[in-house]
């Protein structure tokens, strides 16, 4: 009981806590409209993907905002995660297992095929920086894609087999064709639901949330500021960053699945570098290092191009005229005094705390 209280007094408790309200309290609303038939059919089937990619938006900021380092092939773990979780939910779905518990295991699999991606990656790119970090990754992406494009997977009576040649694939009788090749996947059971996507988001923001305030967290946020002192007080630079990167490239795995299990039919090129940048875009425009920024920029952008359908032609004029002003809004005289302003209000707010307590 004592540790809960000093977590929760503490600055990542109380941040994981707000969180935690506000995203429960939205999830809340938002089934009190669907209960009540409040909710359009397109507003309901855009539920699961803005949960997939609010977590691709957390995730990647990881990356980008807290490492510190520009990656561009954050579609390629998703298009892991999506595949894999496939191939684990028609290995279950024979068993009489829930569909709850096959989609759980199945985003399970997913991070942890993603997670593995990430290490290979990892291991050999982030001694790079910068540019050429951004290109490798960028080609990285390229490459998952060009290999699902060429992978045939089936599952028969003897188990699963796997092959890059259509001409060498063969199945039993009472076999079936999971991935197939540059068609994808057809015929998938859609598992996820908007409850699953908010259970995922919870962890996701716990997770993430806690890490960036832990020594862990600190070490990482001090690489991206200057890697030469952190090398000269211990930190290994090296670790910290890998660890970084395969923990965002397991959230990347995660969302994949979920995003997968949503659609009767996945082809790899729902994963193509467009992808990439679409997230980075959520990144960007909530700004680095901002987690709710990237949740709420990853829920406007998703739900935009779709109302704004019914303009016709000029939806994506207005989108990026909204695109622009927003990031000007972010690097305007403006928001800085408004962020003064709340840091002072915060400060004084402290201050009188203090005294109360003294």
């Amino acid at each position: 009981m004592q540790k809960l209280k000093k977590y929760a007094a503490s600055k990542a408790g109380r941040e994981t806590l707000v969180s935690f309200g506000i995203v429960i309290i939205a999830f809340v609303v938002m089934q009190v409209l669907l209960s009540l038939g409040m909710v359009s059919s397109l507003l309901k089937s855009l539920l699961v993907p803005i949960c997939a990619y609010v977590i691709m938006a957390v995730s990647l900021n990881l990356t980008v905002g807290i490492l510190g380092e520009l990656s561009l092939g954050h579609a390629g773990f998703m298009s892991v995660g999506a595949f894999s979780g496939v191939v684990a939910v028609t290995c279950l779905s024979g068993g009489g297992m829930p569909e709850p518990l096959q989609l759980a295991i199945a985003i399970v699999i997913g991070g942890l095929c993603a997670a593995v991606a990430g290490v290979i990656v990892g291991v050999p790119v982030l001694r790079l920086k910068g540019d050429y970090l951004a290109i490798v990754t960028l080609a990285f992406g390229e490459i998952i894609k060009s290999i699902v494009n060429v992978l045939y997977v089936g599952l028969d009576s003897s188990g699963l087999h796997f092959s890059l040649l259509e001409q060498k694939f063969e199945l039993a009788e009472d076999g079936e064709m999971i991935i197939n090749g540059a068609m994808g996947v057809s015929g998938v059971s859609r598992l996820s639901t908007f409850t699953a996507g908010f259970v995922l988001v919870l962890v996701t923001l716990f997770i993430i949330l806690n890490l960036i305030h832990s020594r862990a967290g600190r070490a990482v946020m001090a690489v991206r500021d200057n890697k030469i002192a952190a090398d000269s007080i211990g930190i290994s630079t090296t670790r910290y960053k890998l660890m970084a990167f395969v923990i965002s490239a397991a959230f990347a795995g995660m969302a994949g699945t979920l995003y997968g299990m949503n659609y009767t039919t996945i082809t790899a090129s729902k994963f193509d570098f467009n992808t990439s940048i679409l997230i980075l875009v959520f990144v960007v425009l909530g700004g680095l290092g901002n987690i709710w920024g990237s949740i709420i920029a990853a829920v406007l952008l998703t739900v935009l191009p779709e109302v704004l359908r019914g303009v016709g032609d000029y939806r994506m004029l207005i989108y990026a005229i909204l695109l622009i002003a927003m990031m000007l809004f972010n690097n305007s005289p403006l928001k800085q005094r408004l962020l003064e302003k709340r840091g002072m209000k915060q400060m004084e707010k402290l201050e009188r705390q203090e005294k109360g307590g003294a």
